[in-house]
């Protein structure tokens, strides 16, 4: 037993990744694809997106819903998990870095299951709720600006039904949030942790998974 998380060096994170995760060859590639790019930072780890799939099948998800795309992995790796039927409107500003990823949801199978909306994740969440869309989304994950991240939990908490799940990214970002803010992204990182913790209507974990990842349960 132990009584904190691992710290991982890199001979330990290699023998996670390679026998805790399994990858479909168009998620390989797709991380592959993304290595060399400028902001690959962006692109969320393996064994995180083996997580969000495992847990998009236990839940049952057929509809999910995601705040960020950057090159597509997050994506696929939610659409790989949802059922022939299921959707998933991926909300992003950037035709550049979704452009990436869209041969490698075909390859997949999987593009038919994801809508893609180019257009500030705001304007397309208020439309949702506009629509009457409130209460029928199963998933959620945020992975776009920080500072914009308690608007878009205020509004997709509104858009899951109860019972739904909510993965949120960079909480830890990269450990800064446990020190003084110096810049308005880990200020809004804090003040969103520190929301949550008080926030009644959910149940919460934080976990130590990539750049911090944060599950809320919708009560």
């Amino acid at each position: 037993m132990s009584r904190r998380t691992l710290s991982l060096d890199d001979a330990l994170y290699d023998y996670v990744v390679r026998l805790g995760v399994r990858e479909h060859a168009a998620q390989l590639a797709l991380r592959a694809a993304t290595s060399s790019h400028p902001q690959a930072g962006m692109q969320i780890s393996p064994e995180q997106g083996q997580l969000m799939g495992l847990l998009v099948r236990l839940i049952g998800a057929r509809r999910c819903l995601e705040i960020g795309v950057f090159t597509g992995y997050s994506a696929l790796c939610v659409a790989l998990a949802l059922p022939t039927d299921g959707y998933l409107l991926a909300c992003d500003v950037s035709d550049e870095f979704t452009r990436v990823g869209k041969p490698h949801w075909q390859a997949a199978g999987v593009a038919q299951k994801i809508d893609l909306r180019l257009a500030p994740a705001i304007d397309t969440l208020d439309a949702q709720l506009a629509e009457g869309a409130a209460g029928s989304f199963d998933f959620a994950f945020i992975d776009a600006d920080k500072t914009g991240y308690e608007a878009y939990y205020e509004r997709v908490l509104q858009l899951l039904h109860p019972g739904a799940l909510l993965a949120i990214d960079n909480v830890l970002w990269g450990g800064s949030v446990a020190h003084p803010a110096l810049d308005a992204d880990t200020l809004a990182l804090q003040q969103l942790n520190a929301k949550l913790h008080e926030d009644a209507r959910i149940d919460l974990a934080l976990l130590p998974i990539g750049d911090g990842l944060t599950l809320a349960r919708k009560r």
